[in-house]
């Protein structure tokens, strides 16, 4: 087990590294892994940045699986930050971002690596994610505007009425079926190319927690790079159980987040409504908290 520790070899040892940045979430991290065991070769490296490191736990993980790579550090710098950090120890030409909460039943790193070798302009590429009842998630999307606060995947407007027109236009292709380009792709499976991810400098490690996907799509198509939806390869995704430890600080980083990326990325036009785009986002927080709370509440008294 290395602690804080950021080394990379010259050259490229390995075709793939599969990186999962974990905060916490050991019982459903185990589970990830032992559903890559038995893909894991000599082609394939995995490496898991372990914020808050409970050294306990860590050691029954490199202990239950000697072929995994864990990076143990005391902080917690955010998602984007662990990417990077499992990035620059990682020696493959492609680097698969994963989830601890993901779960597999077939080999997607080799599929994956196998599309991008044909396809040379792709630099980021992600899977057909299923939740655990089987409806698939809207993981290939288009880059958020001032309609996402109200009909993001999240919403209340979404769950209500999902077929609604801004919704459907927010959630892009969630459908199985042939490649197609995307505006972006969620971390929670991407397959990125090292070539693309160094040429646009990693993740923005100012985005604590979510939208740091969004905004990384973003700057490879600025820089040239093709995002593409691949369906053909498929995931399970655990929804939240990573932010489940820890849900009212990931709440937070979530709003803080989309405003980031709207500052970052809007238009001088656009920036006229940031005011008004950071009083949304701030009322859509304190409703999403109030609930949590009562939730909490209910929880505590039926007891």
């Amino acid at each position: 087990m290395e602690l804080c520790s950021d080394h990379q070899d010259s050259g490229n040892r390995y075709r793939v590294a599969i990186l999962l940045v974990n905060f916490r979430a050991y019982v459903e991290l185990t589970a990830c892994l032992e559903t890559l065991e038995r893909f894991v070769g000599d082609d394939l490296e995995v490496i898991v940045v372990d914020h808050a490191t409970d050294r306990v736990a860590a050691s029954h993980l490199t202990q239950r699986f000697p072929w995994l790579r864990l990076i143990a550090t005391a902080e917690n710098p955010g998602f984007a930050a662990g990417v990077n950090r499992a990035a620059r120890a990682a020696s493959s030409t492609y680097l698969l971002l994963l989830n601890p909460d993901c779960a597999v039943t077939t080999d997607i790193a080799r599929p994956l690596a196998g599309w991008l070798d044909a396809h040379p302009h792709v630099g980021a590429c992600g899977a057909l994610v299923r939740e655990p009842n089987g409806t698939i998630q809207a993981s290939a999307r288009r880059f958020p505007d001032v309609t996402t606060a109200l009909a993001g995947r999240t919403s209340w407007l979404s769950r209500r009425w999902p077929g609604n027109r801004w919704t459907r236009r927010n959630l892009g292709p969630s459908d199985a079926g042939n490649p197609r380009i995307v505006d972006w792709v969620t971390g929670a499976c991407m397959m990125v190319r090292r070539e693309a991810f160094d040429a646009v400098g990693g993740m923005d490690e100012q985005f604590f927690l979510y939208w740091e996907d969004a905004d990384f799509c973003f700057r490879l198509g600025r820089a040239g790079w093709l995002t593409i939806y691949n369906p053909r390869v498929e995931v399970l995704h655990l929804t939240g159980r990573s932010s489940a430890y820890a849900r009212q600080a990931a709440l937070i980083a979530f709003h803080r987040s989309a405003y980031r990326y709207f500052r970052k990325h809007s238009g001088r036009a656009a920036k006229v409504f940031a005011p008004c785009v950071y009083l949304i986002l701030q009322a859509r927080l304190l409703i999403r908290l109030a609930a949590l709370w009562s939730s909490a509440e209910s929880r505590r008294l039926s007891s």
